[in-house]
């Protein structure tokens, strides 16, 4: 048995990881990786002291505490964490506004909280009183679940920064377990300054004390060092019988956990509609700067989001210095600033720094001379779009990738919008299939 692992990311890491723990020889694995460094979308880089997560701000939290342990244990155990309380805020002007919204609206302006209560309680009497169901693009699910005065002063505003796209463009399918549901009686607690549990998923969470989030694959890829080809781009799948060829090589089975939207440049045989329906999934990519300061401590926040025009063009910004003491040198502290950015379109310059430092600047959350450097990552892809034509898309795509024998999964491979715990959950799953398969020859 010969198994090709494409993607030495969390998710390839982890089949590999889960194959060897349930039997598989280790000799029989092999992981192409076409960076030089295993992690895919976990990884962090170190510039002068200061550590950040190159895709984002990551957090290690999961309901599923066996998947949770087994990725602490894969980077040292509990000994190698910090724990660390959720502390996130919304910058709404010059104030701090609980995390979610309408948990925090008695922080906002008068007028503005006047706004959002009136606009809730419209909604949610609407709502009850004519039975609607959810509109099915995100623009009007907005309105319709929280009303106009949250959908104009954060909602909004804020999801067309990330998105980049018309709100009518999305699909609602995507909110559902993400977008906490706070009733109705909170929202009016919080309106009047009676504080409101809101949002308590992932009120504690888990980082490594050294070396960022990818101390976490860095543990994984230890043990599979020897099988994996870094720096090995995969150029070529051709079926071969019941067999596949990677670049030439023969293998019983493969595991893909590349992005679908290359697969058609890759797989030899791909029916047209198949590889137009997976070149038409739509992303966006990622824009993350490092910016590290000359001072000794933050507030105690973890993230917070950045609704305002006036703000920059970052959405969110992550403490990346409150995450681990070791991610800034002592004295230091520093922010982890993302930007989204439509999928297949050329990134921003350098131009783009300055409108970042910015609009930091106007929220209020430093001042230009803390500014030490800025350091600058990009990610192809980073998030998956939920566009109305995504599930056709994607339900194409998989069903011959699948049929095929050529088991997608991740992130990117099943166009799903995973977190690094769910990818560890599904990567156990497929393994356990995949285990199946190989004890019955």
């Amino acid at each position: 048995m010969k198994i090709a692992i494409l993607g030495a990311g969390i998710t390839g890491l982890s089949v590999a990881r889960f194959l060897i723990e349930g039997g598989v020889d280790s000799d029989s694995i092999h992981l192409f990786e076409a960076a030089p460094v295993a992690g895919g979308l976990c990884r962090s880089k170190t510039v002068d002291g200061f550590t950040y997560d190159v895709a984002g701000g990551h957090i290690l939290y999961s309901k599923d505490a066996a998947a949770m342990q087994w990725m602490k244990d894969s980077a040292g155990g509990d000994a190698a964490f910090e724990e660390r309380d959720r502390h996130t805020r919304i910058r709404f002007e010059d104030r701090w506004v609980r995390y979610p919204f309408e948990n925090g609206i008695g922080d906002l302006p008068a007028e503005a909280n006047f706004d959002c209560i009136r606009g809730y309680v419209h909604a949610w009497h609407e709502r009850k009183a004519s039975g609607t169901t959810a509109p099915t693009d995100f623009k009007n699910w907005i309105l319709w679940r929280f009303g106009a005065g949250i959908a104009d002063h954060f909602m909004t505003p804020y999801n067309e920064k990330v998105w980049k796209r018309d709100l009518e463009h999305i699909t609602s399918d995507w909110v559902a377990g993400r977008v906490p549901d706070a009733p109705v009686d909170d929202v009016l607690r919080a309106a009047v300054g009676i504080k409101t549990a809101g949002y308590a998923h992932q009120a504690i969470f888990y980082y490594p004390k050294e070396g960022g989030f990818q101390a976490i694959t860095d543990g994984m890829a230890s043990d599979v060092a020897a099988r994996i080809r870094l720096s090995t781009k995969v150029e070529k799948l051709e079926r071969r019988g019941e067999a596949w060829l990677v670049d030439g090589e023969e293998f019983d089975l493969v595991v893909y956990t590349l992005t679908l939207t290359d697969a058609p440049d890759l797989v030899e045989g791909m029916p047209t509609a198949v590889a137009k329906a997976c070149r038409e999934l739509e992303y966006n990519g990622l824009v993350s700067f490092l910016v590290a300061l000359d001072r000794p401590e933050h507030p105690d926040l973890s993230w917070i989001y950045l609704p305002h025009e006036n703000q920059g063009p970052a959405n969110r910004v992550t403490y990346m210095s409150n995450y681990a003491t070791a991610n800034a040198p002592e004295g230091k502290s520093s922010f982890l600033v993302e930007i989204t950015w439509p999928g297949g379109e050329r990134y921003p310059g350098q131009e783009i720094e300055q409108d970042v430092l910015a609009g930091l600047a106007k929220a209020g959350i430093m001042t230009r001379d803390e500014v030490l450097f800025t350091d600058r990552s990009e990610i192809r892809h980073a998030y998956v779009v939920f566009d109305h034509d995504y599930t056709r898309r994607r339900t194409a795509a998989l069903e011959w990738m699948e049929s095929n024998g050529l088991n997608p999964v991740g992130r990117f491979a099943r166009f799903d919008y995973d977190n690094s715990d769910q990818c560890v959950i599904k990567a156990r799953g497929l393994a356990g299939e995949l285990l199946g398969k190989i004890a019955k020859g």
